[in-house]
């Protein structure tokens, strides 16, 4: 999974794994989650949108299962 930085007030960063349907998501809190049989049109939708945290809580909380994984390792960012 590649995890890219994103200019967002809610988001610090956001990857996503095709094959298996996994949206993970870094806010700056710096809390990760991962969140579970997400299409691939809802991540395109979130990387495209200008206000990716009202996308987030409109179309992604609350609609997918999830796991909390950690506190982000920020050397990882952009490795997949």
């Amino acid at each position: 999974m590649n995890i890219n930085s994103v200019e967002s007030a809610t988001l610090a960063a956001i990857g996503y794994d095709d094959r298996r349907k996994i949206l993970q998501l870094e806010f700056h809190s710096r809390a990760v989650y991962r969140y579970v049989e997400v299409p691939g049109a809802v991540y395109e939708a979130l990387v495209a949108v200008p206000s990716k945290g009202r996308y987030f809580n409109e179309a992604i909380r609350g609609r997918f299962s999830y796991s909390r994984i950690s506190q982000a390792d920020p050397g990882r960012r952009g490795e997949s």
